[in-house]
């Protein structure tokens, strides 16, 4: 068969599935991990005791749990696992979710807890002297952290928030274990009915690469526009 034919007849429908799953799953984990991220980032450095020492308990053992073990795992138990969590009278017939919402939850989950631990750091690199100048002009540590703290703190996490949305992009071909047709999947049922596996999955690792290659072009970029008051300064 020829492999130029193969190539052309395949991109738009690969290229599709991308457009149609790949991204939107990936931007839309990324976001709401994200949120995720910077409210168990928030709890987990917050002075707060009593009883919100146990919200930063939970808070760690999501962290741990969810960088302690594979994705692919994680996506099992959601998809496949959780119709199982039948409770008598709550739920009769277990947790159950589209292969799409089961992808987006666990991605989520799993982003979340890793991005969490970026911000954290970020936030905790800032040098204590500027939470201790805003304290002395009568700021609150609220509004320390959002005016003067923050900014700062995204500069600092850009970099790597930004490999982690590259990795994201990588890892939906995972969803392909769910069932969702994503370009993965795509390049799966091709190869299975042309018999030609090793164009199949090189073609789809070529598209990987070149849209992974575009984010890291923006990545350096928003690196370059984020970083251009510091340079000012200098």
């Amino acid at each position: 068969m020829n492999v130029w034919h193969i190539i052309t007849s395949s991109t738009p429908e690969i290229l599709a599935a991308g457009l149609k799953y790949t991204l939107p799953i990936a931007i839309i984990s990324f976001i709401l991990g994200l949120l995720l991220a910077l409210l168990t980032a928030l709890a987990r450095i917050s002075r707060r005791g009593g009883w919100f020492n146990i919200v930063k308990w939970l808070c760690g053992f999501y962290i741990w749990l969810f960088r302690s073990t594979p994705l692919l795992v994680q996506l099992f138990i959601v998809y496949f696992g959780l119709p199982y969590l039948k409770i008598k009278g709550i739920l009769p017939r277990g947790i159950q979710m589209s292969p799409v919402m089961a992808g987006i939850l666990t991605f989520t989950l799993n982003t979340g807890a890793y991005c969490s631990e970026t911000i954290r750091g970020a936030i905790e690199s800032i040098p204590t002297g500027q939470w201790e100048a805003a304290a002395s002009i009568g700021m609150t540590r609220g509004l320390a952290l959002r005016r003067i703290i923050i900014p700062q703190a995204v500069r600092v996490s850009l970099p790597p928030l930004a490999n982690s949305f590259i990795s994201l992009v990588k890892d939906t071909s995972l969803a392909a274990s769910i069932t969702i047709v994503e370009m993965f999947e795509v390049s799966q049922q091709i190869a299975a009915t042309n018999y030609q596996p090793l164009i199949m999955y090189s073609l789809v690792a070529v598209y990987y690469a070149v849209a992974c290659s575009l984010l890291a072009w923006l990545q350096k970029y928003l690196e370059k526009w984020t970083g251009r008051y510091t340079r000012s300064t200098n």
